[in-house]
């Protein structure tokens, strides 16, 4: 029996790249997905305190955060060292809360308005004083669904 052999050297046919912008579009919405971006960039400094009964907000997008803390290093020069009250990226009085909470509230839709909540991340060595005042100035501004930030207390 006679072999058949072919002259030259067998190509390698080309790899398809049909389904490749497929494969990246895939990749880009899981990352969109899956990437959560700072909101707010702190200009105070937050350790949280630890608490053993916990629950986790529904829908976060009806919660605005004061942050409550003595300012950063690169901040202690122009605003000192005594505790601070920060709102979005700013620092603030607590003068300025209720004029805050106005403002976020008017922002909101008119049917989720009275579901705005307030969420205070208070550095663990905040005075109470402080914490009391900012109650006060948020019952003046009628917001009334007040949330402390914590973190789990782990017990060995």
């Amino acid at each position: 029996m006679a072999t058949i052999r072919r002259k030259g050297k067998k190509e390698v046919p080309a790899i398809s790249t049909a389904s490749l912008p497929d494969v990246i579009f895939m990749l880009l919405f899981f990352f969109m997905a899956t990437t959560s971006l700072k909101e707010v960039t702190y200009k105070v400094d937050i350790r949280v305190p630890e608490a053993t009964e916990l629950q986790s907000l529904e829908k976060k997008s009806l919660v605005r955060y004061v942050y409550v803390g003595q300012p950063k290093k690169e901040f202690k020069g122009k605003y000192g060292s005594e505790t601070r009250l920060q709102l979005d990226d700013a620092f603030a009085d607590v003068s300025q809360l209720e004029e805050y909470v106005v403002r976020e509230r008017e922002a909101m839709n008119e049917e989720d308005q009275n579901l705005l909540t307030i969420s205070i991340k208070a550095d663990r060595d905040t005075k109470m004083g402080i914490i009391t005042d900012i109650k006060q100035a948020l019952r003046r501004a009628y917001a009334l669904k007040v949330n402390y930030a914590a973190t789990q207390h782990v017990v060995y």
